[in-house]
């Protein structure tokens, strides 16, 4: 058996950046773990959140179902947060769609991480 286990995320402020994706997804922010500040998903995988003044943003996907899509694509839009069709950024306001398949949103993160939510593929009617 091989699975993630977790990731490093650097961050200017870790607990409100955990704060902030634990908020867009609808999970809790998880006591620290030594200097970290984890965040665990539902397949048991933390993304524990480092202090760290220097970065390149990075790229974080997550699959959820379409519930979870419509809730935090909600609190995305109640944050008044940009979101964008594309990883590019350049299609502001909108989300994707494969076929009507799947849908999905970027979004930036506080540390300027490109943040995305979107819907497992399923097969087209």
């Amino acid at each position: 058996m091989i699975e993630l286990n977790h990731t490093i995320v650097p961050a200017h402020d870790p607990k409100a950046s955990a704060e902030f994706l634990a908020g867009i997804l609808g999970l809790a922010v998880d006591p620290p773990l030594s200097h970290f500040t984890p965040v665990t998903l539902t397949n048991r995988v933390s993304l524990d959140y480092d202090q760290a003044d220097d970065f390149e943003p990075r790229h974080y996907a997550f699959l959820v179902g379409d519930e979870e899509f419509d809730a935090a694509f909600g609190r995305i839009q109640d944050a008044g947060l940009t979101y964008f069709a594309d990883p590019a950024c350049r299609k502001p306001g909108e989300i994707y769609t494969s076929n009507g398949t799947r849908r999905g949103a970027y979004f930036r993160d506080p540390n300027g991480h490109l943040m995305e939510i979107l819907t497992p593929q399923r097969q087209a009617l």
